[in-house]
This record gives structure tokens, sequence and C-alpha cells, in this order.
């Protein structure tokens, strides 16, 4: 077990304006998984930002949820951990990897890499601060030529992180290129609480393969979700029980599509919900025959009715084919 009450060794990525409630709510109802959120920022958490203060409440959420915090501040972070903590969260999740230019500006995210005295203070701060789990995410290094992913593992282990999670890639490297799983391995072997793998899982399969080569704890899927909702729980069933996931059904892809806009309708309001399903869309639709036609259609509709017509007649054209050329 990765820490208590985590029942899985998978876990969705948070990705800012992504992994919001709708997108939770959609991958929990096809089985297991760690779900965590998109990241909350501690400075407009402080003020009690009303947008910010939504993100962060999960109290109505029936299944565990890590709150990913990040800023720069070790104060800020125990006091955001606190409300955090009061607003639902499971655990703690404390950004120290997004490459982001607006974010590193602010000191946050990659940018702790740079400052592994002031990442430890946040650590304790935070620590110090709640009794729930603290998990860190960072990465391989700033760069190329700074890549420290070992010793701050190590730093995070001291300071009082309850796991770590790793992603394979510098912060110049955004999320160009293959992720380094070397370096996975290595911050594995270097420290003795758990290690969750993040980089290039794009099926349960690649999933097993980092599992078995770095020796990791548990793997993070990221962007190979978006439109597969359903991956992480087949990611689960597989390194579980070995259940093979079944071939996907133009059906499911409808149904699921249909679902995470209504979601996002009651979430965001309709006007919001039709500009936000755009890209979700578009990523459900990747692989479908006429998929390009299709997107330049639904990107300009500005009518919910319209909209759903629109999905109705893709669909209805698509049949069971798929065209891995759209």
């Amino acid at each position: 077990m990765i820490a208590d009450g985590l029942n899985s060794k998978v876990f969705l990525a948070p990705m800012a304006g992504i992994t919001d409630k709708p997108m939770r709510k959609l991958v929990h109802s096809f089985g297991a998984g760690n779900i965590v959120s998109e990241m909350v920022a501690i400075n407009a958490l402080s003020r009690r930002n009303a947008k910010t203060y939504r993100i962060a409440d999960v109290r109505d959420e029936p299944y565990p949820v890590t709150v990913q915090l990040v800023g720069s501040e070790p104060k800020l972070f125990a006091e955001s951990a606190k409300l955090v903590a009061e607003l639902g969260a499971y655990s703690i999740d404390i950004n120290m990897g997004c490459p982001v230019k607006k974010i590193v500006a602010n000191k946050s995210g990659a940018y702790l890499m740079t400052e592994p005295k002031l990442a430890a203070d946040i650590i304790k701060a935070v620590k110090q601060s709640i009794k729930l789990p603290v998990s860190v995410k960072f990465r391989k290094g700033w760069d190329h030529k700074s890549v420290n992913a070992v010793e701050f593992a190590k730093i995070c282990q001291d300071s009082g992180a309850d796991y770590l999670t790793i992603h394979g890639r510098t912060k110049s490297d955004m999320y160009s290129g293959n992720a380094d799983w070397d370096i996975i391995a290595a911050v594995k072997q270097a420290v003795r609480i758990p290690v969750v793998g993040n980089g290039d899982i794009d099926s349960v399969y690649k999933a097993k393969e980092m599992i078995e080569y770095t020796k990791v704890d548990g793997v993070m899927i990221g962007r190979a979700a978006l439109g597969r909702p359903w991956l992480i729980a087949q990611t689960h069933n597989y390194l579980e029980n070995g259940l093979e996931p079944e071939e996907t059904s133009i059906t499911l892809i409808k149904q699921t599509m249909l679902e995470h806009i209504s979601q996002l309708q009651k979430y965001y309001g309709e006007k919001m919900a039709l500009a936000l399903s755009r890209k979700y869309v578009c990523w459900y639709c990747k692989n479908l025959r006429n998929a390009r036609k299709f997107r330049e259609i639904y990107v300009k509709i500005n009518n919910t009715e319209q909209a759903i017509a629109e999905i109705e007649r893709f669909f209805a054209e698509n049949g069971s084919d798929i065209d891995e050329r759209s």
C-alpha cells in the first residue's frame, strides 16, 4: 500500500483545467484508481478566491481525493493544508514539478528543485500542520545540466514526505521527448518510502512495463487518460487481476462523451460547459473516422442543443468504424 487508504497502484495525474470534479467523477465511475485534483494555488486560496476555494472543496465527493497544492511560502502552505483538510482532502500533494512559465516565475513548481532548503521547509511545514498523508511530485531536474532527482528525493523523504511521485523529464523538457525511466528507477532505489512513476504511460501494458523496469510502487497516468477516462480503472484491473482491457466500443465513447458534457453542465453551467467541452470532444473522437471534420464543426457551435445533435450525427455516421489516420 502506497499510503493508508489508497487501495490502488494507479493514479490519475493532476492536470490544471482538466482533473476537475466532472473529470474525477467520470474516472471514478469506471472503477478503482487514486484521484488527484487539479493544482490549487495557495496564494489564491489564502485570499479565499472563490474559484480556487471551489476547486479545493472536495467534501461532496464520495471517494478519496488527493488535493495538490502549489506555491512557495512554507507558512501559507501550512495554512492552506489545514484549510484543504477541512474541505475534505484525503491527502495533500505538493507540486514541485510543474514546468509552466508562470508557475516557476513565482518560485513554485519545478523551481523548488533549485531551492532544496525551501522545498524541505515547505514539506516540514505541511507535515506539522496536518495528520493527512503528504506526497511530493517533482521532476528529473531543472534541466539536463542539473539532474538532481535522487538527491531531491532523499530531501523529501527526510523532511517527512509519505511517498513521492517522479516525472521522468526535466523542467526544460516540458512534455517533449521520452521520459527517463532510469532516473525513476534510481529514485526508487535511493529512498525507503513508496515511489510513484510518471511519464509515457499510455496503456495498461506500459504501466506494467514501468513497474517491472523501475520497481516503483505505483504509476501515474496523465495525458493518456484524456478522452479515455476508463484507462485508470483498466490499468488497476490489469495490474491487480491480470484483466486484459476490452476493445473500446463506439458506444462507450459516445456515452462517456455525453456524460462528461452533462457533468460539465452541472458543475459549470451550460455556457461554460459548452466552451470547455470543445477540448474534451476532440480527445474522445481522436481516432474515429472523419474526426477532423467533426472537430472543425463542433468548435464553432454555440448552442448546447446543436452540439448534442452534432454528436449524435457524428456517431451515427461512424457506426463501428475506427480509422487510425483521422
